[in-house]
């Protein structure tokens, strides 16, 4: 890596702490704050489902931003929304507010979100080709995977201290901060490397395309489609049983009150995805094709999610709830290298947001619906239902490796 990649990725890098910190205050008790403010189980995971739904019906313009105008200015947009949604979240909190106004601003939230999915990565991918750099993608998105963990174990433990010491709305003020300054940093050092905006088109024309592009290299291509179709189901329930378990450990624990011991469990999870991130190339290199380690992860989870579901052990659940964050920070970087691959760079952002897309249209549909099955069921059956839905995404994956696409055994990128 050459110093113009190397400064490209530690601005990556450091986006992707101010990021997940300004997020993971409010990780570990995001649940347990929703029901504070007097929302049902189906309730605080339908707030959730409206989340995904701004991302779903906002995913595809403000992928238009990312292509249109650029990178960094769909960063800044993201940043100044989701601080801005943030503090209307701790408003609504502090008034009891009725839940279709929690509907709205989840709404909202999931607009700010989607400022960043697709161009962040996409950023980072044509500013290490503009440099130069010619190494394994895998190691550079590991190596996110591991800021990112230890920046959600920093905000989970704070977020979930700070809550304990104060109340359930400080660690959303200071997400908000955060997130401000986030703004500030990559207003000054972010630049759009290896990509030119194109500026030709008015918005409607620029939408209409978008779809178009969205759909040639992304749908029309079948290795491409099948991982894009996979997602809802892993996505989905992934959003769910991670919010899910914060409550449900407590239950099991035995203290519904104690917001510390949330925030640490997932600050344990950080830690299984530090090690996830820097053993995930690793463990690729066990395997000739990068979707064996998908699906073998897939699977993973799915086992895992029942295990959860049955036990009534905390420290049981715990031990596999790090399993769970390990076998999804294997497989993350794996299927971003593995997608990126099979993208030209001109349509990568417009194609990774619509992945994107399609994880969040399973959060639309199965946090309410697991939601209200916890609430009649409990929990435990909620996550083993989970697991079966997931378990419904891994022969369509299946279906992508049978393409056999050069991406899928390949190592470095050229």
């Amino acid at each position: 890596m050459n110093p113009a990649s190397r400064r490209v990725q530690r601005i990556y890098l450091t986006l992707l702490l101010g990021n997940t910190i300004a997020a993971s205050f409010i990780w570990g008790i995001n649940t347990l704050f929703l029901l504070d403010a007097g929302l049902t189980n189906f309730e605080a995971f339908a707030a959730n489902a409206f989340f995904t739904a701004g991302m779903v019906v906002f995913e595809i313009p403000t992928g238009v931003v990312a292509d249109t105008v650029g990178r960094k200015a769909s960063y800044l947009l993201g940043t100044v929304t989701l601080s801005v949604t943030t503090a209307l979240y701790w408003m609504l909190w502090l008034w009891h507010a009725p839940f279709v106004w929690w509907a709205l601003v989840s709404v909202l939230l999931g607009l700010g979100f989607t400022f960043f999915s697709g161009a962040v990565d996409a950023w980072l991918v044509d500013a290490l080709a503009s440099t130069g750099y010619t190494g394994s993608l895998e190691a550079v998105f590991g190596r996110g995977l591991v800021v990112e963990g230890i920046a959600m174990f920093a905000g989970s433990v704070l977020g979930g201290v700070i809550a304990q010491a104060t109340n359930l709305g400080v660690p959303f003020l200071l997400r908000a901060v955060v997130l401000v300054v986030m703004f500030v940093f990559a207003f000054v050092v972010m630049k759009d490397l290896g990509f030119t905006p194109d500026k030709t088109m008015g918005p409607l024309k620029a939408t209409r395309n978008v779809l178009v592009q969205s759909i040639d290299h992304g749908l029309r291509k079948r290795s491409v489609r099948y991982v894009i179709l996979s997602a809802p189901f892993a996505s989905g329930v992934g959003i769910y049983a991670f919010y899910a378990l914060q409550p449900y450990l407590l239950q099991l624990y035995g203290d519904p009150s104690a917001y510390s011991v949330a925030g640490l469990a997932a600050a344990i999870l950080s830690l299984a995805q530090v090690a996830g991130g820097v053993l995930a190339s690793r463990i690729r290199g066990l395997f000739a094709r990068r979707t064996t380690t998908v699906i073998g992860a897939s699977l993973a989870s799915v086992v895992v999610l029942v295990v959860l579901g049955i036990t009534s052990l905390f420290w049981l659940a715990v031990v596999f709830l790090v399993v769970w964050g390990f076998v999804f920070a294997v497989a993350g970087p794996v299927r971003q290298a593995y997608l990126n691959d099979m993208i030209p760079s001109k349509q990568r952002a417009t194609v990774l947001s619509f992945d994107s897309l399609f994880g969040s249209l399973g959060g639309v549909f199965i946090q309410p619906a697991l939601g209200r099955a916890a609430d009649v069921w409990g929990y435990g059956t909620s996550l083993v239902i989970g697991a079966a839905v997931e378990l419904i995404g891994v022969p369509i994956l299946y279906l992508s490796r049978r393409q056999r696409d050069p991406a899928d055994t390949n190592t470095v990128r050229t």
